[in-house]
């Protein structure tokens, strides 16, 4: 006999995200059983992402929710997550959410999901992955460029991942590399002012190269000094430098060989492990290229290449084109198409690593998603309160778990 659980009423409301921008919140309520998600936004965004807002305003999915959504959930059995995600894209009536918006679409899903397993008396977690949950580690942007910041670097995020014996430990040795990175920068440029871009990453007037050398440098004191594995990441968002075939850097312009060349240098000059976007959304043999020579040693990670489109996945698979997979619920709309892309992915042996957005809200939704997937990495900055709100649930959850 299968159990249903009706839906009992819902709302959305307007609030805002890290960037001051305004972002949209929807509950799901089950009886005296409730839950509440918040979807974010991204700056650098992929071509073939959902649509955020029907025309970028946020007053239209609230109309749509009020005009179309409200009344058509009630009574709607919560237990069927699939079916009500489907619901979701059949009430849209388009194949990208344009008509409500993805981020209405992501906040009413996962809001569902969590009014499930709060009812389940569960955490969220266990009602997306099961059984056997994993920890990921951290993945923190410690320098910002591209579309995260006016003059910073052209590769748009310079990261780490610490191998520290526990979640907490791996977050407190990247807040040691990011606030080491802050005191090399403040001694070098004396004379200009060194900010925080959108995700808390410095943003500073340095080259590419410099930002190398100087991740490099504070990685290996802090490792040294606490004994602890430190992986350089990079993600060079390459859309945003992209044009005509080239990739056109503050200080050099690079053909897709030159390109190509330069990823690749990045892990056998440089020991960086973690490689996203490094060629344009369209190039997965380009992606391929990359991967085959690296990969053993590196994790090649698409994001705008894929969008978390469970078609786009398969082309990449097909091609062999890398072998990792960014995922953003926002992106695809829904938890059952995020979930369908990570089982795709997981089967074909890539990893999944669960991401952020630039445009964050304090919703720890992604925290519990990381470890319901069983993620090898979760992106979600350094620090900031935004950021730190999922670091901190996973702090938890790992207490949990150990418990």
């Amino acid at each position: 006999m299968n159990e249903v659980l009706q839906i009992t009423g819902s709302s959305v409301r307007k609030i805002f995200d890290s960037r001051g921008n305004i972002a949209i919140e929807a509950t799901i309520n089950i009886g005296n059983y409730s839950g509440t998600c918040s979807a974010p936004a991204g700056a650098s965004t992929g071509e073939t992402e959902v649509i955020a807002y029907p025309d970028r305003d946020v007053e239209k999915s609230i109309d749509f929710y009020n005009r179309n959504i409200r009344n058509a959930i009630i009574g709607f059995n919560a237990l069927a997550q699939r079916s009500f995600d489907t619901l979701l894209h059949d009430l849209d009536g388009t194949d990208n959410f344009s008509a409500m918006g993805g981020n209405l679409a992501t906040a009413l899903s996962i809001a569902n999901a969590k009014a499930v397993a709060s009812y389940l008396n569960i955490p969220l977690y266990r009602y997306v992955g099961g059984l056997n949950p994993a920890i990921p580690r951290p993945l923190g942007n410690i320098i910002g460029g591209g579309k995260h910041s006016k003059r910073g670097t052209t590769i748009q995020e310079f990261l780490v991942s610490s191998q520290g014996k526990s979640f907490y430990d791996s977050v407190y040795y990247n807040i040691l590399v990011h606030k080491k990175v802050g005191e090399i920068l403040s001694d070098k440029l004396k004379n200009q002012s060194v900010g925080l871009g959108d995700e808390k990453a410095w943003t500073a007037d340095v080259s590419d190269e410099e930002a190398i050398d100087i991740m490099k440098s504070a990685v290996n004191e802090i490792s040294s000094d606490n004994k602890v594995k430190i992986l350089l990441g990079v993600d060079f968002a390459a859309d945003s430098f992209y044009n005509n075939g080239k990739y056109i850097y503050k200080n050099k312009i690079l053909s897709r060989d030159e390109q190509i060349d330069f990823a690749i240098s990045l892990n056998k000059e440089h020991g960086f492990y973690y490689i996203e976007d490094p060629l344009f959304d369209t190039d997965f043999e380009g992606f391929s290229e990359i991967t085959s020579k690296i990969g053993n040693n590196a994790l090649i990670v698409g994001d705008d290449l894929y969008t978390t489109n469970p078609e786009r996945i398969k082309k990449g698979i097909e091609l062999k084109s890398t072998n990792g997979v960014l995922i953003k619920v926002n992106q695809i709309g829904t938890l059952s198409d995020t979930t369908e892309s990570v089982k795709l992915a997981t089967k074909n042996k890539m990893e999944t690593v669960v991401s952020h957005r630039s445009g964050e809200t304090t919703d720890d939704f992604i925290a519990h998603l990381a470890v319901g997937f069983n993620s090898k990495l979760i992106k979600s900055g350094t620090i900031g309160g935004e950021r730190l709100a999922k670091l901190n649930e996973l702090i938890r959850i790992e207490e949990g778990l150990i418990d």
